[in-house]
């Protein structure tokens, strides 16, 4: 789980310490050439690739014991499985959307990194939903179905396993200071979506959903 996730979450400390530093506000979309923004799409993809490399490994460490994909729930989603993602979604939208009502009082807080909307061309939404695919199966293969599977095969009880996973699901969102809090309600029931049915394929889905809409909210607006 070091290997996994500490690149992950040294990159939100150091992306949390620059906003405190210097006071510079998250930003959601690389930018290599501002004269060029179908390049930027381009090169914003490659250099998010790496993340991806998490998956490869952890389902050989996992294979290596025995679990195939499939044990994971990694099958193709039926109609059930779809509808149950799209519940899990709005079930975390709606909660974060609540909780993000008192955090308007802490708009300006140097506590509170936030992005706003994206002045960018549309069809930046390519690279939205690249990153929001490839997101969504490495940080739930992880996080999921990685380490629950280990933590089951070690003894460890349903609830201190669960809040292992979601405290590290956190930490790596620590990037938006105390913002990260507004990722506990997503991060929750992805989390026992899978601990409770083992179907990986549904917080894949639901993650992957939910990304894709922020993006094309954020991309889209104006």
């Amino acid at each position: 789980m070091v290997a996994l996730l500490a690149p992950w979450i040294i990159s939100a400390v150091l992306t949390l310490a620059v906003h405190e530093t210097s006071h510079v506000s998250l930003t959601q979309l690389p930018t290599y050439d501002p004269h060029q923004p179908v390049l930027n799409v381009i090169l914003g993809l490659l250099s998010y690739l790496p993340v991806a490399a998490v998956v490869p490994l952890a389902l050989l460490l996992l294979a290596r014991t025995g679990q195939s994909p499939a044990d994971l729930g990694l099958t193709r989603a039926r109609l059930p499985d779809i509808g149950v993602a799209f519940g899990l979604m709005a079930a975390g939208l709606g909660c974060e959307f609540l909780l993000a009502i008192p955090f308007t009082l802490l708009r300006h807080s140097p506590l509170v990194n936030t992005a706003g909307r994206l002045h960018v061309p549309a069809y930046y939404i390519i690279f939205g939903l690249s990153q929001a695919l490839i997101t969504a199966i490495a940080e739930e293969t992880a996080v999921s179905g990685y380490l629950l599977t280990r933590l089951d095969q070690l003894g460890w009880r349903p609830w201190p396993a669960f809040w292992l996973s979601l405290a590290l699901r956190t930490s790596y969102h620590v990037y938006y200071g105390l913002g990260a809090v507004l990722t506990l309600p997503l991060g929750y029931f992805l989390t026992r979506s899978f601990q409770k049915h083992g179907k990986l394929s549904r917080p894949i889905l639901a993650h992957f959903l939910y990304d894709s809409l922020i993006f094309l909210i954020t991309i889209l607006a104006r």
